[in-house]
């Protein structure tokens, strides 16, 4: 069977000469191997994940949709904490789609792919902002360069050039000259998306 000349991309991804997709088969997932409390459950896999050497595997895509329109939109974040009240991921909340997103429509999903494990892990529920005091613990862990520059940027905003940014870089540089606790920017810290 021939594919259709017309399509730009058509069955990407197979195998030898063919167009059949890749199949996955390292393991199966059985009730019985599931833990009662699913934070519970993704710590395992995660754990598993970082042993088993995937790259990068807090990377994750964060799924959200603006109201009424109903418009989603996706990119790929790192979640940055977890524990039993849910996933966080930091970010501007001013400027952002996501930030427009949230505003209006107060819920998310994550996904995780891990392909060297051939598993995929989705969360879904309500998402909340967390507070600067609860943001601030993972800011103070950045450096300098990712505190100053998360005050500069507005992000999702378009910049005529990429003086622009470098110029606002400047300015809150030399705001907080000396010194090395920098508060979170108000605008800016953490979601969490938890069950629900």
């Amino acid at each position: 069977m021939s594919s259709d000349a017309s399509k730009r991309i058509f069955a990407p991804g197979g195998q030898g000469d063919t167009n059949q997709a890749q199949q996955y088969t390292k393991g199966a997932l059985e009730y019985s191997q599931l833990q009662e409390n699913p934070f519970a459950q993704f710590d395992t896999w995660f754990k598993h994940a970082q042993a088993s050497d995937v790259r990068q595997p807090e990377t994750v895509t964060l799924s959200t949709a603006e109201l009424p329109s109903g418009r989603v939109s996706a990119r790929t974040v790192y979640m940055k904490e977890m524990d039993d009240r849910g996933f966080v991921v930091y970010s501007n909340w001013s400027t952002s789609r996501k930030a427009h997103d949230v505003t209006s429509n107060p819920r998310a999903s994550l996904t995780f792919w891990w392909y060297e494990l051939e598993r995929q892990v989705r969360v879904e529920g309500p998402a909340e902002r967390l507070s600067s005091d609860q943001s601030q613990p993972y800011y103070d862990t950045r450096i300098r360069a990712s505190r100053i520059g998360a005050w500069a940027s507005q992000q999702s905003e378009v910049l005529r050039d990429r003086s622009e940014l470098e110029e606002r870089v400047k300015e809150v540089d030399k705001k907080f000259e000396g010194q090395e606790d920098i508060p979170v920017p108000d605008f800016w810290g953490g979601l969490r998306v938890y069950e629900g």
